[in-house]
């Protein structure tokens, strides 16, 4: 898939790793300077070099999105370096499982500050330059946890993704008339190093086994549908979100699903 997004400039939060990574070189890839914005410098510097190595343009900033400041100083850097802004992707977020009375007051502010709260600041910290050329693409990093499906220890989690849904269909009416587009991508189970760490190599051959299509999804899965929210072949989209989970939020029963796979071999 080739989009033309050159002469493009893409700010994209939590890209030192994971989904955020994939999304920051697929997008250099199709010709769109990168604002790699992220809260670890190895991380970003190692993805920057990755990407200017293979013939694209990227920019680090060190960012921690979970408060407003550190995004208002990342948008006016960006705008110094380069002059403009297209295309805002908030994909930065933090995950735990901790039940609802286990959790403190601080984790709770945290998560709704990272996923959620990062989300109405990009976007508003990046509407006036949007505005001023009468062009502009948001597009987030939901979750099919708490919009779709729930998880036991993830209620601050799924709040915040829930949130950021609601989020993306009122802004998209807010600005429709002014050529901003908002959109969203809502993962299933994607394999990231984070998702490796929260079990053992045996463990996520059975998660996988769950799935419909029969694997987990890789970041790149993630990041091409972007790229389409991103493309000018997708102007008369917004406010919508995309699941992106290999079927897994299908299933009325898994354990009706498992009696069809038997039956089927």
């Amino acid at each position: 898939m080739f989009v033309d997004l050159n002469g493009k400039v893409a700010i994209v939060t939590g890209a030192g790793q994971g989904i955020g990574a994939a999304i920051a070189k697929i997008f250099a890839k199709n010709g769109a300077s990168i604002i790699i914005a992220t809260r670890s410098s190895k991380n970003g510097e190692e993805i920057m070099r990755n990407i200017k190595d293979e013939g694209g343009e990227a920019t680090f900033i060190q960012c921690d999105v979970g408060k407003n400041k550190n995004i208002k100083d990342m948008v006016e850097k960006t705008i110094k370096y380069y002059g403009r802004i297209d295309i805002a992707i908030h994909n930065a977020a933090v995950f735990g499982q901790k039940t609802i009375d286990q959790l403190s007051d601080d984790a709770l502010d945290e998560t709704l500050s990272v996923n959620m709260k990062a989300a109405f600041w990009l976007t508003k910290a990046c509407v006036p330059f949007f505005r001023k050329q009468s062009f502009g693409r948001i597009i987030v990093t939901s979750s099919v946890t708490g919009p779709k499906v729930a998880m036991p220890g993830t209620a601050h989690y799924a709040m915040s993704k829930g949130g950021m849904n609601a989020f993306i269909k009122t802004a998209a009416l807010e600005y429709a008339r002014e050529n901003i587009t908002i959109n969203g991508i809502e993962p299933g189970y994607i394999l990231t190093s984070a998702m490796s760490e929260l079990a053992e190599p045996a463990d996520l051959d059975e998660m996988a086994k769950c799935i419909p299509i029969g694997n987990f999804g890789t970041p790149e899965d993630i990041a091409y549908p972007m790229l389409f929210f991103a493309s000018k072949e997708a102007s008369y989209i917004t406010g919508q979100t995309l699941v992106v989970d290999g079927g897994s939020t299908l299933p009325e029963s898994q354990i009706v699903m498992d009696q069809f796979y038997k039956k089927s071999v």
